[in-house]
């Protein structure tokens, strides 16, 4: 079967949406997950689930963020997945060679069900609502996407409008501009691959707490860290000994897709790839030096080590498994190949 047999009918583009090169139509709802790095190295989003009206400020080594709300509160976690679904859809456009553009113009009913969302009255409801958050949370950062560093202000999309409605007042399509700082990042291809189960995923922590899993741990057997900077990079404000019962409880019920988590006596949580991951982990890859992570960062600034060394695994194996005389000096030409190749999409 082809993948073209899989996909939904479509039917017409409004009226308004000429083919044009100024814009990009999602027209993809089957594209696999995927979600910019930078947001899930760092906490963009509230887990608060009532209207959050703080300043966040968030440090952490060379990175310096701070999100300021607008009137209807921060973006919250939840509010990603209209990030998620545009970057999934623009990855898969480049992937095929199309053309994008950083406004994507979408139909709602798409999106909902791309991200397990309800297409009640009530769902399209709240996705008006997460537009308005997206659009009025201000952040100003100096992480780089891309490669490139910059001191600047944005919001996490420039702008939406809604182009249609039913007569009832549901949107169907809708337009989104990304900012260039989130165009930037998915254009140098500074994503990873999401489980889809990530969308089933109703706590704001569990969310946030498998981005850092996927960022981090990738494919990697295990990954460690401590619990106080674990509830800094997830943005949480609860105190310690609270976010201790939630990490703790997390694990017991081991609902998060990929990984499995573990909390020590001593506050160490350790993260370990199950399943699918596990498996190809394990399938004789070859194996790299303990500072080949840190150099890949050198090589490719803005990709993450661990997507690198999960792309560079499977060229490997599509070549059939050679023989290499230096894995390592293998893997980081790899690497520089890769940001060269994204130099010329910037």
């Amino acid at each position: 079967m082809r993948q073209s047999d899989l996909r939904p009918a479509r039917g017409p583009n409004p009226p308004a949406l000429a083919a044009q090169g100024d814009f990009f139509i999602c027209d993809m709802p089957w594209a696999v997950p995927k979600d910019d790095m930078a947001s899930m190295e760092h906490p963009l989003f509230t887990l608060a689930t009532r209207p959050d009206r703080r300043i966040l400020r968030y440090e952490h080594g060379p990175a310096l963020i701070e999100v300021t709300p607008s009137v209807k509160g921060l973006a919250t976690i939840h509010d990603k997945d209209v990030l998620i679904y545009c970057v999934s859809q623009l990855m898969a456009a480049v992937n095929e060679g199309r053309p994008t553009s950083p406004e994507l113009h979408l139909r709602a009913h798409d999106l909902l069900l791309a991200t397990n969302r309800e297409t009640s009255g009530d769902g399209y409801r709240r996705l008006r609502e997460a537009f308005e958050r997206l659009s009025g949370t201000r952040i100003v950062t100096n992480i780089a996407t891309g490669g490139v560093e910059s001191t600047r202000g944005f919001g996490l999309i420039d702008a939406w409008e809604i182009l249609r409605k039913t007569r009832g007042g549901r949107m169907i399509h809708v337009t989104v501009t990304l900012s260039d700082w989130m165009y930037r990042s998915v254009m140098s291809k500074s994503v990873l691959t999401l489980h889809r189960d990530y969308f089933r995923l109703r706590k704001p922590l569990e969310r946030r707490v498998y981005e850092i899993a996927r960022k981090h741990c990738g494919r990697q057997a295990e990954w460690r860290i401590g619990l106080e900077t674990l509830a800094k990079k997830t943005g949480s404000t609860s105190p310690r000994r609270v976010f201790r019962k939630m990490i703790r409880d997390m694990a017991e019920e081991d609902g998060l897709p990929d990984y499995t988590l573990a909390l020590t006596d001593a506050d160490l949580v350790l993260v370990r790839a199950r399943g699918r991951l596990a498996a190809e982990t394990a399938e004789g890859a070859p194996r790299l030096g303990p500072e080949a992570h840190a150099r890949a960062r050198e090589a490719a600034p803005g990709y993450d080590p661990y997507w690198l060394e999960a792309e560079w695994t499977r060229l490997w194996q599509a070549s059939g498994r050679p023989e290499l005389r230096s894995p390592e000096a293998a893997f980081l030409a790899f690497c520089r190949s890769r940001a060269a190749r994204a130099g010329g999409l910037e």
